[in-house]
Formats: structure tokens, sequence, C-alpha cells
């Protein structure tokens, strides 16, 4: 529940281990709540004969839980926007903070694997950057290089592009594919169709919290089912691997 509104109910769905799986939907239709009750930062209520497993676990230390996610989200991006350094941000992934407070003692190894995660994704010149100082498509990395230094189960983005401008989007979606192609499971949640990258044969339309269809990318990803899920005339193109509509 949001406040008196239900913003997923009766909501069924199982996503495998090593799956490419994109979660799409129009604002508010409660994508970012179902990945915030997969990190726990949201709970559900508790129901007759309803129950959640992640990793095939219900019950977990959400510290240890989030060593086997890697989490992008607007809101990270948010309270990452500081005077911390990329090196910093990406050794907050080992606290599950968004910076190295006093209290912090990051060890040499976790050190050298922060850094081996910026040259991962061809951002080490950011190791001493400000955050502050970097544009958003540089920040978004930096928080992807954040998400994958513990070496996660499964990388969980929500709302990848926003605030990126063209060429951060194109970098952006490389950036995936390469993950994907390296077996890393992805789950995408997003409004925009552009954002699918071609690796991701699995899609659920999420609408007013509940599924509206799931199922193989061919069959789910037509002008009938989006017209649908966003109450609007579009016309779907497919060129190189990519969906467009306009």
């Amino acid at each position: 529940m949001r406040g008196e509104r239900t913003a997923l109910g009766n909501l069924s769905l199982r996503i495998e281990a090593g799956e490419h799986v994109c979660i799409l939907g129009p604002n508010g239709c409660g994508k970012s709540t179902l990945i915030k009750t997969i990190t726990r930062e949201c709970y559900p209520l508790p129901g007759e004969g309803s129950w959640m497993r992640i990793v095939g676990k219900e019950r977990w230390d959400i510290f240890d839980l989030r060593t086997r996610l890697g989490i992008v989200t607007p809101d990270l991006l948010a309270s990452c926007t500081t005077d911390s350094t990329g090196r910093d941000v990406v050794l907050s992934g080992f606290f599950s903070s968004t910076r190295i407070f006093p209290h912090h003692h990051p060890e040499a190894s976790q050190v050298a694997r922060a850094d081996a995660a910026l040259a991962r994704l061809g951002i080490a010149h950011l190791a001493d950057r400000a955050v502050s100082e970097m544009s958003s498509g540089e920040a978004k990395r930096t928080l992807i290089a954040r998400a994958l230094v513990h070496e996660p189960h499964t990388l969980v983005f929500d709302e990848p592009s926003t605030a990126l401008d063209i060429r951060a989007q194109f970098q952006l979606r490389d950036t995936l594919r390469g993950l994907a192609r390296h077996g890393m499971a992805i789950v995408l949640v997003t409004h925009h169709v552009s954002e699918i990258i071609p690796e991701m044969e699995r899609i659920i339309l999420l609408q007013q919290g509940k599924i509206l269809a799931d199922g193989p990318k061919q069959q789910v990803l037509t002008e009938e089912n989006l017209r649908a899920l966003f109450a609007v005339e579009v016309r779907l193109h497919r060129q190189d691997g990519f969906f467009h509509v306009y």
C-alpha cells in the first residue's frame, strides 16, 4: 500500500535466476514499488496464501540480501550528488550506503575491487572526481560500478536513462548489453520501450499494480498491448533488435 492506495495487488510473478527481464509500464503503475519490495525498502501486507521469496528465501538480513543484488535507481543518484568521489560511491556498495562515512573502514581489498569496477566500465578516471562535478551519464555509470562491486547475483535497474542525454543513453545501453552478454542477470524497470536491449527476451507489462501481460518479447511487445498499457495510439517499429514507438 502507498497510504490508502493499493500500489500492487494480487500480483503473481516469478523471475528465474539468470533471466534478462524488462518490467514495462506507465508512471504510477507500481514499478518502483515492486523494486522497493524486492530490495526490502517496502514490505507487502500479509494475506492468507500470500508469500514472497527472493533467491529461495522468505526472510533475509537486508544487508546480506543487498550484497546479492546490484541496485541502480533514481533515488540513489539523487542521494549521491555530493562531494563524495567516484571511488567512495563505489566503495559505499559494500556498506549499503551512498558514501563513505567516518565509521566505515574499507579494507585494501575492497578499494582494489572498487577501482576494478570503475575500470571495468571505462571510468577509472572518475575515481577521484566528486560526483557533484560529474555529468549525469558519468554519475550513472559510477552507480553501475557501485552495483557491480560486490559481484551481485542480479542487477536491478529502475528507470536507468532518467536525466541522460542521447549520447549517455547510448553509452548506458552499450553497458547493459555488455553485462548481459557476460552472463549478468538483469531486471530492467522502465516506461521507455527504447531502453529494452535486444538481449532481453521476456517482457512484463504492469498496469495499475497488476500484470497486463507476461511472456516472450515478440508476443508481448505489440501495438495492441502498448495501446492498452499506455492508453494512447502508438506505432511500433523495430530496428537492429531495438523497438521504438511513435
